[in-house]
């Protein structure tokens, strides 16, 4: 019968084993204490490991040189997306594709303005021959030609407003269409306004253009459902883009700020989030939302 002092001595752990342990402890140290990577280079909710939540996605955004649209631009391709910027004047997309590659993005440019036939038909035609398809579209372009009534906008006004506001978004993803349908799982966002919920007085043919995006994102909707075709609508408040000057005076946004409560006017950066989650595999059961981004809620 082995003594009491040999078992104990038996339990004496050799210096590989030591040198295992302290392995296995290292390990767990370096676990439980460096910095966790964010989530989307660690996992979706789809549980596969990617560089990012957008990883490989091919975003097409109008309208998205400065502003909200650039905002947005530049958050799906953080998020791993390859993304296609356009304005209405070649400057601005330079400009706009210089700052991305800067970051070292993934991102090419296009002059498009989306209220003309060709451009829309160049645009899509860039897309297919270089990236074979289309998983995501914002439309983020919109113009206000008018400041003052509605009943006196002339005709021309409201074509300008309609054709660019609501026609163009409908007719490009028509055309973008066949593109997506192929790759499946897409994403579609349209930009309004909180104008279509509180209409500003002075910008009434635009109230209604915000209003009309509403339907729009409702009616697709339930169109694209079938064809895995998601569509959602940003609602963005007052962000602070030369866009919105026009009513960023200072009684307004003093009365603005106590209407939010939360005593600032938002950023384009506060949009880009939320259009991020829309475009991920996160919101796959999301679709015919309208959503409000500006300090407080206009619905019940």
């Amino acid at each position: 019968m082995p003594s009491p002092i040999l078992g104990a001595q038996a339990l004496v752990p050799t210096d590989q084993t030591l040198i295992d342990m302290f392995r296995v402890l290292e390990f767990a140290c370096r676990a439980l204490f460096s910095p966790r990577a964010p989530l989307s280079v660690r996992m979706s909710s789809t549980g596969v490991y990617k560089k990012g939540i957008l990883a490989d996605k091919v975003a097409v955004i109008t309208g998205s040189t400065h502003g909200i649209g650039f905002a947005i631009a530049q958050r799906l391709a953080r998020d791993g997306a390859h993304v296609v910027v356009s304005s209405r004047k070649q400057q601005n997309v330079d400009r706009a594709v210089a700052i991305l590659k800067e970051e070292g993005l993934s991102v090419r440019g296009m002059m498009c303005h989306v209220g003309k036939a060709e451009d829309r038909n160049r645009l899509v035609t860039m897309v297919a021959d270089y990236y074979g398809g289309v998983d995501i579209l914002v439309c983020a372009a919109g113009v206000n030609p008018l400041v003052g009534s509605t009943l006196g906008a002339s005709e021309q006004v409201w074509d300008k407003i309609l054709d660019v506001n609501v026609k163009s978004p409908a007719l490009l993803l028509g055309q973008l269409l066949p593109h997506m349908e192929k790759r499946g799982k897409c994403s579609v966002i349209l930009v309004s306004s909180v104008a279509a919920y509180f209409p500003v007085s002075l910008l009434g043919p635009y109230n209604i253009s915000k209003t009309a995006l509403l339907g729009l994102t409702k009616t697709l909707a339930v169109e694209l459902a079938p064809k895995g075709i998601r569509v959602n609508c940003l609602v963005p408040g007052l962000i602070k883009t030369p866009f919105s000057n026009v009513v960023q005076e200072e009684d307004m946004i003093t009365q603005i700020k106590k209407l939010h409560g939360m005593q600032r006017i938002g950023q384009p950066e506060d949009c880009a989030g939320i259009v991020s989650f829309l475009c991920s595999p996160d919101s796959s059961y999301i679709t015919g939302e309208n959503i409000v981004v500006a300090g407080f809620s206009p619905k019940l």
